[in-house]
């Protein structure tokens, strides 16, 4: 695909980029259509271009707290979003007949973009405890040594701390920063408080940092490769993840259906007319 000038839905930027790429309508909510090459190659022009771009990951939960949740879901406007998991596919079948390119969920895309990078870049970490993001740090750096990977708070600082940190991304200017607050915390500090003064790409990443600092197991791979990884998280997080995938999948299934009758129905209505 050859290289044009696009302009950034967000922005105005004209943007240099070989990606041009379509979003898709889950329950009202757009989300990118991308192969991973092609998400890869999307955020390494903006990182190339210094465009100011607020990405995160949409999968089921995430769907259901926008849902009852306005705030969140307004926060949600200002992101360009990736699917992630299994949910949002088969969401993607029901309401366009086809799934999703790719699952671009954070815990395997993050890492494959600090390995893609065409130059080093500059990688801020804040959130989680203040170990795990320190285990962290030490994991990406590994990942593409050329890297410069830097702690610049973890997830309990206090409001006089948040200032200094970003007061220092400003000097600094992180190409990507990676944001461990948890949802819908992360997206609504990104969309409250960055600007392209501060970084380039700004991700809401949710539990990443506990897989890359080895706190929470990974599912195998066989696991992953049947879109079972939520299923495994279950059984070792059964306290904690009970209600979202328990109550929160079948809701989410639930409001997808829904959708798809409401706009069949909006769609006759308007031919009818």
């Amino acid at each position: 695909m050859n290289s044009h000038a696009s302009r950034d839905k967000f922005t105005g930027t004209a943007v240099r980029t070989a990606v041009a790429f379509a979003y898709r309508d889950i329950i009202g909510i757009d989300v990118a259509d991308l192969t991973l090459d092609e998400a890869l190659t999307f955020v390494n022009a903006r990182i190339e271009n210094a465009v100011h771009t607020k990405i995160s990951f949409l999968n089921a939960h995430n769907a259901n707290v926008a849902k009852t949740d306005a705030g969140f879901r307004a926060a949600l406007e200002k992101f360009t979003l990736f699917p992630d998991g299994v949910g949002v596919d088969i969401a993607a079948k029901l309401l366009q007949g086809r799934k999703f390119k790719a699952n671009l969920n954070g815990t395997d895309f993050i890492p494959a973009l600090l390995q893609s990078a065409k130059k080093p870049v500059k990688v801020g970490l804040y959130g989680a405890a203040p170990d795990v993001v320190i285990k962290t740090a030490e994991a990406f750096s590994k990942l593409n040594p050329e890297n410069d990977v830097r702690v610049l708070g973890h997830g309990f600082i206090n409001e006089i701390e948040q200032t200094t940190m970003l007061a220092e991304m400003e000097r600094w200017h992180p190409d990507v920063l990676l944001v461990a607050l948890g949802v819908p915390k992360q997206e609504l500090w990104i969309a409250d408080h960055l600007t392209q003064k501060h970084c380039s790409l700004a991700f809401g990443i949710g539990a990443l940092f506990d897989f890359a600092a080895g706190n929470v197991p990974r599912a195998p791979q066989w696991v992953r490769a049947i879109r079972l990884e939520w299923a495994y998280r279950l059984i070792n997080e059964p306290v904690r993840l009970a209600r979202r995938y328990l109550l929160g999948n079948p809701l989410f299934l639930t409001r997808v259906i829904a959708y798809k009758f409401a706009s069949k129905s909006a769609s006759s209505g308007s031919q009818n007319v």
